[in-house]
């Protein structure tokens, strides 16, 4: 019986509910590790990130036969360069953009209540419960989006926080891009050649899968952000910038971030004039179909090949356990997990077909 594969099975799942056990009891051993590593997470991430952005860039360099370090170097330039051009003509713009859509808010919620009033005016078969509902609503608008306000605020204020501990991004990104293909032999000479083999092919396809993940996803929402951007322009919606910008940032979130993007341009396509909330939906709907059937089947393929409801039910979990982060973190997690774990089927169905192959 011991040498059956689900008593194997039956006891790795005992092992690891024991050590789960024991590390819960005792986590006071390891807060202090926990806590090293949260401190330097958000610069390994955030190098993470910029590393499979700027390595295209790089290798770029290096075949117009230019010194690594060089390259580097003229990455960083390139980087800086790009941050001075939004600094200096994209973000005073949205940041003027915004404060007149925060100027404007009272006057959407006067708006809204005025709708609100008018319908029920020329409503008589309400039932006195949904009229209530109505009027508790409409009396609460205004502290309802107050409360929305202060939220984004400190959603912003969390953001800084977050940037400014981004001060060592740099420097982890440097020794990636100097030292990057080194991870993988320091990685697998502690292994014997089949071994090391099996583990270099896994870190392949992990690289691939994040490669494609996050070099894609961002240069799809940038690309959905400036055809948003192209379309508020074309049918006159105000804060075209801001919205464009909002919703090029919900987009990075899979599936779920277009929905997002598009609420705040229809309150303000609704606001600015009733009609427009039809013409936001129009350029949305057009922005999504060139997005979906032109620009993501040739960015990203079908690398990933997750589906629709594994995402949804991953970003809904992630988000319920770890909030913003975690809906923002929960594809690439999964992406990686499942890569891992097919892997390492496929070696074991691999390993079983070459034992009856011998034995035959």
């Amino acid at each position: 019986m011991v040498n059956k594969r689900w008593f194997q099975f039956f006891v790795f799942f005992i092992l690891a509910f024991t050590l789960i056990l024991l590390i819960s009891v005792t986590d006071f051993i390891f807060f202090p590790f926990i806590k090293i590593v949260g401190s330097v997470a958000v610069p390994i991430i955030g190098a993470g990130i910029l590393y499979y952005l700027t390595k295209p860039l790089m290798y770029f360099f290096e075949r117009l036969k230019i010194n690594r370090i060089i390259s580097i170097v003229l990455v960083f330039v390139v980087m800086i360069l790009l941050g001075v051009f939004v600094y200096m003509y994209i973000a005073p713009i949205a940041q003027q953009q915004f404060r007149n859509l925060i100027d404007n808010v009272p006057k959407m919620v006067d708006w809204a209540q005025d709708m609100i009033s008018l319908w029920q005016s020329n409503q008589t078969a309400i039932p006195d419960q949904v009229n209530k509902a109505i009027n508790d609503f409409t009396n609460n608008l205004q502290s309802h989006i107050d409360s929305v306000i202060n939220y984004l605020f400190g959603f912003i204020g969390q953001i800084i926080g977050f940037v400014t501990s981004l001060v060592l991004v740099p420097f982890f990104l440097f020794f990636m891009l100097k030292d990057g293909e080194k991870l993988v032999p320091f990685i697998t000479q502690i292994f014997s050649k089949k071994k090391a083999a099996n583990i270099r092919a896994l870190l392949s396809k992990l690289d691939a899968t994040l490669t494609s993940f996050i070099q894609g996803q961002l240069i799809v929402s940038f690309a959905v952000g400036v055809l948003l951007f192209i379309g508020y322009l074309i049918i006159g919606l105000n804060y075209s910038l801001t919205l464009a910008l909002f919703a090029m940032v919900m987009n990075v979130i899979p599936f779920a971030g277009p929905f997002i993007a598009v609420i705040p341009a229809l309150i303000v396509g609704a606001f600015q004039e009733p009609i427009m909330v039809v013409w936001v939906a129009l350029v949305m709907i057009a922005a999504q179909q060139i997005e979906s059937n032109l620009i993501s089947p040739n960015v990203m393929g079908r690398a990933l090949d997750l589906h629709p409801l594994t995402v949804i039910t991953v970003i809904l979990a992630a988000g319920s356990i770890a909030g913003f982060l975690g809906i923002l973190f929960a594809v690439p997690f999964y992406a990686v997990i499942k890569t891992i774990i097919l892997h390492f089927y496929q070696t074991y169905v691999d390993s079983k077909k070459n034992k009856e192959d011998a034995l035959i």
